[in-house]
């Protein structure tokens, strides 16, 4: 990164005046003052009762005695109040741009790689997906490509809520209206399971038998066993005919039933270390601390009536992985309001001694909202089935793109996938937000449109032109090239700090600001008569190179492109 060539020659230069300042440089918001900014001399001012405009202009001497700059930068200065400001030089920035292009991964820094297992997706099965399973999709699938990216090993898993009080609805359904066990479809499911879930708030009685069936089907009962598995098959299919719409992927399709073989050994460990604790016949573990600002529930492991919660299935599901992968990392993405479940959760890990060798992440995200601000739903007042908004999605670009109306139909299902995942990527997904169809549908602004059109735009032009030579001269021609260029070798520290904090959108929010940078050179670079041929390859190298990085980071985010729009 060059953050860390500058830092590493600035805290040489520190060390020599025995200033006792850290060498943290950060990249200039001011491109027309410089590229890369130290202020640095201001805390340290004040612990010297100095000026720090002295003490940078002392720094900035010293650094230009000790090192020939010439090669690296064009201008170090220190600038009142005390900021020291460094410029780039054409010559560096260029031998940077070809690093870029000829290396791997556009030469980004490769850390240590490690074995991940991020669980994600996680919907019910027995019923259809809507808008509120958009999030962890979209966003797990995206944190899992950039993390793969940096070469950790990454195993997906959608973990299917398979085995709680729902199945159990929906089986007593089924039994009740005597549906015929070949009869069950998706259709029939989406029918039952609210139906059945309003019976159980409306009728105490209801809900017990129910909950006695769940007890029974995860006691092995060999009737509900049978209809767990076609449920299963049926809502699977349907839930992988989905995701794999938003090109959506998972390695593993475990689910809260497959824990259920490590319950047992879980239990042993608990009762070894005493952590388990009767109350009124259920065994918890107390996992609050004296520290805690707000309570923290007793962790529930198993209910008075012998039945499991899917925190004890969370549990033994990381038994199951810690014996079959040994992993480094288990992040979970999941809504925001499961903060405290993770909070126990993670607790009860901690005292049985797996967070010595695991590291656990809770990746919270906030609500799809209307633009009324509320959970985004239909005209009826339903969260949308996921089949409703791909359908309205696409017909709301097409009426608001009237040109693509002649697109192929998996072109347009790119641009359906674009609009959703770039709407929901570019913003903090710890952060609601809201979701405006004709807003994202837009070929103009930031949306997956805009994105898709500047890479096809650029990759006509280079495919209008005669092969591109495979180095750079010296030179930059004007700000705006020198801003493309500039922007371009932002992309190392884009990936890393989008990687170690998990967050998409800035990657999201980079792909947009390099795209405006590379319309703003389009508009005023004018490539296809140009007699200049050492101008006209060096423009061509820089737009093939940036397109390149488009294309990747769309992959990253989990965007496609169309052949033409």
């Amino acid at each position: 990164m060059i953050n860390n060539f500058i830092e590493e020659k600035l805290q040489k230069v520190l060390d020599t005046l025995h200033y006792d300042i850290k060498a943290k440089v950060i990249i200039s918001n001011r491109k027309d003052l410089c590229d890369y900014q130290f202020d640095g001399a201001f805390s340290y001012a004040k612990i010297l009762h100095q000026n720090p405009y002295d003490i940078s202009l002392n720094i900035v001497n010293k650094f230009n005695e000790i090192y020939e700059t010439e090669d690296y930068f064009s201008k170090i200065e220190a600038v009142r109040p005390g900021f020291i400001n460094f410029t780039l030089s054409d010559k560096f920035i260029n031998n940077l741009i070809v690093d870029m292009s000829k290396n791997e991964k556009f030469n980004i820094s490769l850390p240590q790689p490690q074995k991940i297992i991020i669980d994600y997706g996680g919907p019910n099965i027995a019923k259809p997906l809507h808008v509120g399973h958009l999030r962890s999709a979209i966003v797990g699938e995206s944190i899992k490509r950039i993390l793969k990216y940096f070469n950790n090993e990454v195993i997906g898993d959608v973990h299917l809520g398979d085995y709680g009080l729902q199945i159990g609805q929906v089986i007593y359904g089924l039994k009740e209206k005597n549906i015929a066990k070949e009869n069950i479809t998706i259709e029939l499911l989406d029918q039952i399971y609210p139906e059945m879930s309003q019976k159980c708030k409306e009728n105490e009685e209801i809900k017990q038998k129910c909950a006695e069936i769940t007890k029974e089907l995860q006691d092995g009962n060999e009737e509900y066993q049978e209809y767990f598995k076609l449920i299963r098959k049926v809502s699977g299919d349907d839930i992988l005919r989905i995701y794999n719409y938003l090109d959506v992927h998972y390695d593993l399709w475990y689910g809260e039933s497959d824990a259920y073989p490590y319950i047992d050994k879980v239990k042993k460990d608990l009762e070894k270390r005493n952590l388990l604790v009767d109350s009124n016949g259920a065994k918890i573990v107390n996992v609050s601390k004296p520290t805690d600002e707000v309570e923290v529930p007793p962790f529930i492991f198993q209910k008075s009536n012998g039945a499991y919660l899917y925190g004890t299935t969370d549990l033994g599901t990381i038994y199951q992985r810690i014996e079959d992968f040994k992993p480094d990392n288990i992040i979970y993405v999941t809504d925001l309001r499961q903060k405290m479940h993770f909070t126990q959760l993670f607790r009860v890990c901690e005292k049985l001694g797996l967070t010595n060798h695991i590291k656990f992440e809770h990746l919270g995200f906030g609500t799809v909202n209307g633009k009324d601000g509320k959970p985004f739903k239909t005209r009826a007042g339903t969260a949308p089935k996921l089949d409703e908004l791909f359908k309205e999605t696409k017909e709301v670009f097409l009426k608001s793109n009237s040109k693509n109306t002649n697109m192929k139909e998996e072109d347009l299902d790119i641009l359906v996938n674009a609009i959703i995942k770039f709407a929901d990527l570019q913003n903090n997904r710890e952060k609601d937000y809201i979701f405006d169809i004709t807003k994202f549908s837009e070929v103009v602004g930031k949306t997956g449109p805009y994105i898709l059109y500047t890479y096809l735009r650029i990759a006509n032009i280079l495919n209008n032109e005669e092969k591109v030579e495979s180095n750079l001269s010296n030179v930059i021609y004007n700000n705006v090239d020198r801003n493309l260029r500039i922007k371009i070798l932002e992309l190392e520290n884009t990936l890393i700090y989008s990687a170690n904090t998990r967050l998409p959108s800035i990657l999201a929010n980079y792909l947009y600001e390099l795209c405006v940078n590379l319309n703003a050179f389009y508009e005023n670079n004018h490539i296809n008569n140009l007699d200049d041929q050492n101008k006209k390859n060096d423009w061509l190298f820089v737009l093939r190179l940036a397109n390149n990085i488009i294309k990747e980071m769309l992959d990253l985010l989990s965007i496609k492109i169309p052949e033409r729009m």
